[in-house]
C-alpha cells in the first residue's frame, strides 16, 4: 500500500470538502490541522477545487491533500499538478484508474459491488471507497463483500457521521472514513473556521478511543 495511504489510515477519518472559494482553503486547512486531522479529499465539484488543492499544498506541505470526485483523466493532471497527494472517485472509471497507475498517482475508486471489487483487483489495488455507504448497505454490506476478498481495504464515504463512524472505524476491514459533518458547506461558507476545528476535535477524538 502507498506511503500516502497508509498515512491516510493513521489519520482514520478523511474530511471530505467542497469548496467554492479559493480564500475558504487555507483557514480550512489550518482547522483541520489544528483539530489533528492533516488530511483532506477536496472535490472537484467547484471551479475552485484545482486552486484550492494548490494553495493548501503550498502553505501545508504537512497537509495529505487530495482531490475527489475526480472523473477524467483531464482533472487527474489539474489535480497532481496543483498538488494532490491522492485520487479519489466516487465509481470505477477503467481509463482513470489506469492512467493513475501508470503515472504512479495513489487513487481509490469507488465500488458498491463484488464485480466493481474484483476489477478494482485486476488492477491491483488493495483500497477502494465503498461508496454511497450507508446507501448502499453500509457496514453490513463491507463485511459481507470483504470476506472472499481479505486483501481488500475500504474507505467508506457517504451518510458516515459523528455517531456512527464509531463502528466503521472498529471494523478491521475499514482504513479510514471520509466524512463531511465537520467541514458542512453552511460552516465553510460562514467561516466558521473555529467550530470546524472544534468538530474535527472531536473526530480526531474519536479515532483515538477507538484505534489509540
Amino acid at each position: 500500500m502507498n506511503d500516502t495511504l497508509k498515512q491516510i489510515g493513521k489519520t482514520g477519518i478523511v474530511p471530505v470538502v467542497v469548496l467554492n472559494k479559493t480564500s475558504d482553503a487555507e483557514p480550512l486547512a489550518e482547522a483541520l490541522i489544528k483539530g489533528g486531522l492533516p488530511c483532506a479529499e477536496v472535490t472537484f465539484r467547484t471551479d475552485a477545487a484545482e486552486d484550492s488543492i494548490r494553495a493548501i499544498a503550498k502553505k501545508f506541505p504537512q497537509m495529505f491533500v487530495g482531490a475527489g470526485t475526480v472523473l477524467s483523466i483531464e482533472q487527474v493532471d489539474r489535480a497532481i499538478g496543483a498538488g494532490a497527494k491522492f485520487i479519489v472517485s466516487p465509481g470505477l472509471n477503467p481509463k482513470v484508474v489506469e492512467y493513475c497507475i501508470k503515472k504512479g498517482y495513489p487513487v481509490t475508486p469507488g465500488i458498491m459491488t463484488p464485480t466493481e471489487l474484483e476489477v478494482a483487483l485486476g488492477f491491483g489495488l488493495d483500497l477502494v471507497k465503498f461508496f454511497p455507504a450507508e446507501n448502499a448497505g453500509g457496514l453490513k454490506m463491507i463485511k459481507a463483500m470483504s470476506a472472499p476478498y481479505t486483501m481488500m481495504k475500504f474507505m467508506p464515504t457517504g451518510g458516515i457521521n459523528a455517531t456512527n463512524v464509531r463502528d466503521y472505524l472498529a471494523c478491521d476491514k475499514i482504513l479510514a472514513c471520509g466524512g463531511s459533518w465537520m467541514v458542512k458547506g453552511d460552516l465553510i461558507n460562514s467561516g466558521a473556521f473555529d467550530e470546524i476545528e472544534r468538530l474535527t476535535k472531536e473526530a480526531a477524538g474519536i479515532v483515538k478511543e477507538i484505534r489509540g
